[in-house]
């Protein structure tokens, strides 16, 4: 169980206590709230995350304005360890991009693992254009997708800081998927064999023929050792969990044995590029 999960499912207990410490049933409560008959179990066994409305009316129902604080700021707590794209990108794609910005710019050793695309600080202009279209098309974000791309260029100029240090991991598809026009791509898989060669980036490739000690699942960052950003279809996880996060350190440096670096990884990058220009 992830600490998100518990987070929600100890909100969850509280809630309940309320209803029954103010002797409503499940379905009375539902009843005065003018909600769905399942959707107070579902928020009490913390299978339904609450928002700030449903909070309110709880408490007022339940006779406990009182608990509101405490209630609000659990809340809040468990809001940051699960933000929806929706409401991440309510003001447009530029401010999350310079969210990440911030947390970089703090951050001495970020360590990042994709399976299915290049990472952003390692985009060109075109591929990250196409990256986050996908945002505007999918997730409903305002349409601010050439300040969204100046902010990840932006974002890219950490990479020459002295004393920083990142360590990048890519699939073999991730370089052969095409998010983009065949061109496009070309370029980007340039810019990684660019990018290969800087002293502070540590770039690997998991070939398709290496044996896999994990199943990559999904993609992730790490930010030294105390936060793990996960981004899913419709929302990003924000992992601080002390085993959790020992866990993704370990997959990480699992992942990063099957890899290829230097010049095999360059080798590889460039033999995707060949098979690219004959397709």
């Amino acid at each position: 169980m992830t600490s998100y999960q518990r987070e929600r499912q100890a909100l969850g207990q509280r809630l309940r206590e309320l209803r029954v410490e103010a002797r409503l049933t499940g379905l009375a409560l539902a009843d005065k709230a003018g909600w769905h008959s399942s959707k107070v179990s579902k928020i009490e066994t913390g299978k339904q995350t609450p928002s700030r409305d449903d909070v309110d009316v709880w408490a007022r129902i339940c006779d406990a304005s009182d608990e509101l604080p405490v209630l609000v700021a659990s809340l809040r707590s468990l809001e940051s360890h699960y933000q929806e794209h929706r409401r991440q990108f309510r003001a447009g794609l530029a401010g999350h991009q310079r969210d990440y910005a911030d947390l970089e710019a703090r951050s001495d050793l970020i360590r990042n693992f994709e399976s299915a695309f290049i990472p952003g600080l390692l985009q060109t202009p075109d591929y990250a254009r196409a990256r986050l279209a996908e945002a505007i098309t999918h997730d409903g974000a305002p349409d601010d997708l050439d300040d969204a791309v100046a902010a990840r260029m932006e974002r890219q100029h950490v990479l020459y800081q002295p004393g920083k240090k990142f360590h990048i991991l890519l699939t073999e598809a991730a370089l052969r998927y095409r998010p983009c026009p065949p061109d496009i791509m070309a370029g980007q898989l340039d810019r990684l064999v660019s990018a290969s060669t800087l002293s502070t980036v540590g770039l690997g490739v998991i070939p398709f023929a290496a044996p896999l000690p994990v199943v990559p699942v999904h993609g992730f960052w790490m930010f030294d050792s105390h936060l793990v950003r996960v981004e899913t279809f419709t929302a990003e996880l924000h992992i601080t969990d002390t085993t959790e996060l020992q866990s993704y350190a370990k997959i990480f440096a699992e992942l990063a044995r099957a890899a290829v670096y230097g010049s095999p990884a360059r080798h590889l990058i460039t033999r995707v590029v060949g098979d690219l220009a004959a397709a």
